[in-house]
């Protein structure tokens, strides 16, 4: 049992101080003057923010088959240093995520190593559409379409396949939304021009607006025409943005989509100086794609925030543009690069706690977390916003042992994260004595 004292509560469009009692796995009471005998712990929150858990739609935690890059048991513990307190993870690993036995397996790898709170997507192809309609809308997150190949080799594009699990999913789609005839033939240009080594800052010409509009515009129209309930990942252009409407609450869209960290925070302006350090599919675009991402997000088209974490070896990233693989680790650093947002007078708290933590439990639709609430698990963040801190080796808990951020110094620390009632994270120190819970889903 534990006893928050006097924390800035940030939840539901409000910030207020107040006491939060944990009991067991559960938030037991909030409220003032709260109190607990003297053998259970009072943290002191004076002076600290109090978030409900992180929840990351879109990580790529690498298990199984690509462990030399990263695992459940490290990242996890990443995103929990991170605040993130649970997560949804990509099937594109090694075998690929593609058979219900397969998707079993991946949780039972979750149960047995993860600090935080856990789900897997179920994968498609062009050939598993039996599998794919199998999968149980209770207990898993979504299917995951690769409408363009990203990282491995799950490009969905066959037209009927695409149609029928558009028409038949029991559950959320969730797409990578690149058009791969743009992509190659723009490849080819530059590979024409430059051999292997093409400029890194050439990487969004090459995925370029075009791409991701043709793919994007394609899964929305198919949505549409099937009644599909369709969730667009990390959208890059300022163009694709205007595909998403806020004329409805989120709980009754049934087309929503997601902005990524790096896609927030980097530009093409960048590319000069950090390479592939910041590639990443779909690319990284202009500072005037960025602007109207944010826009977007801000006027709720855009709905929730991620990281799309996905760890390479520094030895991979530091290849030629040609074999430098795409995706970079950002989950320990995500609720504290959208905290210097605020810092900048960007974002509000309460706009953090919707975009990072309540629009995706209620996106899709995640039983009891995402926000402080008596009855609900107890994921919590407590946060000095006024804690400075630089981004180094010494502190990077992702395997890969490197990040975009290094050397930046945020302006806003995590202090402690509850799993599920757990202090798995506390001034520095993580605790792995108590893994974190599946989550489900309350899906009609």
């Amino acid at each position: 049992m534990f006893l928050i004292k006097e924390v800035s509560v940030v939840n539901e469009g409000k910030v207020f101080v107040s006491d939060v009692l944990i009991k067991g796995d559960r938030i037991e009471k909030i409220g003032s003057d709260l109190s607990i005998d003297s053998n259970h712990e009072v943290i002191d929150g004076s002076g600290l923010h109090l978030f409900p858990g992180i929840i990351d739609d879109q990580v790529h935690f690498r298990e199984p088959g690509l462990t030399h890059k990263g695992n459940i048991f490290t990242e996890s513990r990443a995103a929990v240093a991170g605040g993130v307190t649970s997560y949804m993870e990509m099937p594109n690993v090694n075998p690929q995520t593609v058979t219900q036995e397969l998707l079993t397996a991946k949780y039972q790898i979750g149960a047995e190593n993860s600090l935080a709170n856990y789900s897997f997507y179920m994968g498609s192809t062009n050939e598993n559409l039996d599998e794919v309609l199998k999968t149980d809308p209770a207990s898993v997150c979504g299917i995951k379409i690769f409408m363009g190949s990203s990282t491995g080799n799950m490009l969905v594009d066959d037209p009927e396949t695409l149609e029928n699990i558009f028409r038949n999913a029991p559950i959320l789609i969730a797409t990578h939304c690149e058009d791969e005839a743009t992509v190659r033939a723009n490849t080819e240009k530059y590979v024409a021009q430059f051999g292997e080594d093409i400029p890194f800052k050439y990487h969004p010409i090459i995925r370029n607006e075009e791409a991701c509009y043709l793919s994007s515009s394609k899964a929305v129209e198919l949505a549409k025409k099937s009644d599909a309930r369709l969730h667009i990942l990390h959208i890059s252009t300022g163009k694709e943005t205007h595909l998403f409407s806020n004329e409805q609450p989120l709980g009754k869209k049934r087309i929503t989509s997601e902005a990524c960290i790096h896609h927030l925070w980097f530009s093409d302006e960048d590319y000069d100086e950090k390479g592939a350090f910041i590639k990443w599919n779909p690319a990284v675009k202009s500072a005037a794609d960025r602007d109207e991402i944010w826009k977007a997000l801000l006027d709720d088209r855009i709905d929730v925030i991620a990281t799309d974490h996905a760890p390479h070896t520094l030895e991979e990233k530091q290849n030629p543009y040609l074999k430098a693989p795409s995706g970079g680790p950002l989950i320990q650093h995500t609720l504290v690069a959208m905290l210097d947002f605020y810092h900048q007078g960007r974002i509000s708290l309460e706009r953090i706690a919707e975009k990072m933590c309540h629009a995706v439990a209620e996106c899709f639709d995640v039983k009891e977390r995402g926000y402080i609430r008596e009855g609900y698990k107890a994921d919590l963040v407590l946060v000095d916003l006024n804690k400075p801190w630089s981004v180094g080796k010494e502190n990077i808990l992702a395997k890969c042992g490197w990040s975009p951020f290094e050397g930046h110094e945020f302006k806003s620390a995590v202090e402690k994260t509850f799993v599920s009632g757990h202090l798995a994270y506390s001034d520095g120190k993580l605790n792995d004595s108590q893994l974190g819970q599946r989550l489900y889903f309350d899906r009609k």
